[in-house]
């Protein structure tokens, strides 16, 4: 097997597919994250809370870090997915990826007093945040923004 090469093309290709897909998870981040707050403080002031004191340092960094993680997810998932067109694989990929950001996120002593229920939560949140961030890789791709792996 011979070895392949990563050249200048390669890093720029990746460096746009890590900020298509970061941008987008962190914008579909930063939508759950606002419909938590929701519920308690209701639209408006879920919204002026995004620019106060620890509340809005924690929304904008829990969505920064969401960024980062799509970010890498955008780069693994290029190289994983390649030029197949194997739904399995391309699933496979997204759900790493939420199995691990989703578990992750989850206080387990709370989890297991509430049957189970944040972990579900935590899981489909980032399942809404990595499937956004493959979609936007998937068009970029078929739109020649981003090119496959060969």
């Amino acid at each position: 097997m011979t070895e392949r090469s990563f050249t200048d093309v390669d890093r720029v290709e990746s460096l746009k597919a890590a900020v298509m897909a970061g941008v987008a998870a962190g914008c579909a981040a930063a939508v759950l994250l606002l419909l938590h707050r929701v519920p308690n403080l209701g639209w408006g002031a879920a919204l002026r809370s995004l620019t106060s004191g620890l509340s809005g340092s924690t929304f904008w960094l829990s969505a920064a870090i969401a960024g980062i993680s799509g970010g890498l997810f955008g780069i693994t998932y290029r190289y994983a997915v390649r030029q197949d067109n194997n739904s399995q694989l391309k699933a496979g990929v997204v759900l790493a990826f939420s199995l691990v950001r989703g578990l992750a996120l989850v206080n387990v002593a709370a989890a297991v007093s509430l049957r189970g229920w944040p972990f579900t939560v935590a899981i489909a949140e980032s399942l809404l945040m990595f499937v956004a961030a493959a979609v936007v890789l998937e068009v970029a791709q078929r739109q020649g923004w981003v090119k496959a792996v060969n």
